[in-house]
């Protein structure tokens, strides 16, 4: 007996709408990359992408624990000398709190060409209202953990 994998037309994708506000942005993130990699669905591969679609709502409604608000710096190198980039947690939240999400989700996916893959399934938007009713997403109810 031989080992089923799934072939491309055969994976079926869902897509789920998750709502950011008062959630943890780590367990969130989480959350959302393995509903991204497809480990909820009974047919995971580790080397195909059988990820659902997800749709995150509230972005800028997304809390932090401990001191990391204050504390918490992103950097990114331009790639030109003296080009270390840095914006504190706060400023980026009032920014673009989108991004912040995204990056989270992004980090907790594997770094290859499949994980480039899955985070194109993810949108995230920073209040309640989204585009994509024509694709009838499911509302999905994270765990949340005290």
């Amino acid at each position: 007996m031989s080992t089923y994998f799934p072939k491309a037309g055969e994976i079926v994708r869902k897509w789920y709408v998750v709502d950011a506000s008062g959630q943890t942005l780590g367990r969130l993130a989480s959350q959302v990359a393995r509903i991204l990699m497809g480990k909820e669905n009974p047919r995971y591969t580790t080397f195909l992408d059988t990820g659902d679609h997800v749709v995150v709502i509230n972005a800028e409604k997304v809390k932090t624990t401990g001191m990391k608000s204050e504390q918490k710096v992103y950097q990114h190198y331009t790639g030109y000398p003296g080009g270390l980039r840095t914006e504190e947690f706060n400023k980026r939240m009032a920014r673009k709190p989108e991004l912040i999400v995204e990056q989270a989700v992004l980090r907790m996916l594997p770094k290859s060409k499949l994980g480039r893959q899955m985070i194109t399934k993810l949108n995230v938007y920073r209040g309640e209202k989204h585009p994509h009713q024509a694709q009838k997403p499911e509302v999905r109810a994270l765990e949340v953990r005290a």
